[in-house]
């Protein structure tokens, strides 16, 4: 709640609510008895509350709105997501970066920020001695994909006067580009209303396409495992498809939230709901970070989120203005 409330002052609007908890979670590192004697408690809401956080954030899609935002839209959130996907994991790999870390760091890129990165964490099944390495890469991958949404936030807002977009164009980069809902948000404002909408409504079919990826990035992880260990593969008997019953439920309330009549009023209730459980899963993962371990890891993986986000922006930039 903390979280919440900061996201809505100046400035740390930028940041937003889910990366606010995470900090402030980092900080009761400073009271670790507190939190030893605690485990129990943490490790519940890390894991149950970000689930129903995830399922309620489906209330936030309106999907009559995002059909007539109109195939274009769509199509590129879905080159967007399926692109950079790709493109920060493969560069990621060539740069020493662990598998399980590369993953979360591109989806977090791809699709929407931190939400998207502990989305599809739970569909990356590691053994229960790397439970604790896990949780630092969700860390890192949260990490990189704040600071870098930030960053390119103000670099879009510095060079809207130079690139000579329209406020539709501008909210098209801004939504198609830029990490967190919040940093779409915050700079497709700088644009104005019809830029900030279409900032919204383009981020937000990003965001549709989280339950379509955890379940094939899932598929794909395990297909992966599979063929490196196949005899521990043999053992384990036919592969079962990964489905993330928590993506159904945030399937579902989306289709709730658009064709049941719920009013305004209590579905940003709901959706303001969602992120505060988010945030409680978000502050419960910072009290368990690894500060010494990240800092070790997180240059290679940077750079490569780095590198894979300006291509990002570049080729969103023609689009919009090739499409839009």
């Amino acid at each position: 709640m903390a979280g919440s409330f900061l996201a809505q002052l100046p400035y740390l609007n930028l940041v937003g609510a889910l990366v606010i908890a995470l900090l402030l979670g980092m900080a009761c590192q400073v009271q670790p008895q507190v939190i030893n004697a605690n485990r129990a408690g943490i490790g519940f809401i890390s894991n149950k509350f970000l689930r129903l956080g995830i399922i309620l954030l489906g209330f936030k899609l309106n999907l009559i709105q995002l059909a007539q935002a109109g195939v274009k839209t769509i199509t590129l959130a879905a080159f967007v997501v399926t692109g950079m996907v790709f493109l920060t994991y493969n560069l990621s790999r060539k740069m020493g970066v662990e598998k399980e870390l590369a993953i979360l760091t591109a989806t977090g890129t791809s699709i929407c920020g931190a939400a998207a990165v502990m989305g599809v964490s739970p569909q990356i099944k590691v053994p229960a001695d790397k439970a604790e390495r896990q949780r630092e890469n969700e860390v890192l991958a949260v990490a990189i994909v704040a600071i870098l949404g930030t960053v390119f936030t103000l670099v879009e807002i510095g060079l809207k006067p130079l690139l000579h977009l329209t406020a539709v164009q501008f909210g098209v980069l801004t939504g198609g580009s830029l990490h967190e809902i919040a940093h779409a948000v915050a700079a497709g404002s700088a644009g104005g209303p019809v830029s900030l909408d279409t900032a919204i409504i383009t981020k937000l079919s990003r965001v549709l396409l989280l339950a379509p990826a955890a379940l094939i990035i899932g598929w794909w992880y395990q297909h992966q495992s599979r063929k490196a260990n196949p005899e521990a593969a043999a053992n384990e008997g036919p592969a079962k498809l990964p489905i993330p019953w928590f993506m159904a439920g945030f399937i579902l309330t989306s289709i709730i939230g658009t064709f049941l009549p719920l009013g305004d009023v209590a579905l940003a209730g709901l959706v303001k709901l969602a992120y505060i459980f988010l945030g409680m899963a978000m502050a419960a993962l910072g009290m368990s970070v690894n500060f010494r371990v990240i800092f070790q890891r997180g240059g290679n993986v940077f750079l490569a989120a780095t590198i894979s986000s300006v291509i990002l922006m570049t080729c969103v930039t023609i689009a919009s203005k090739l499409f839009f």
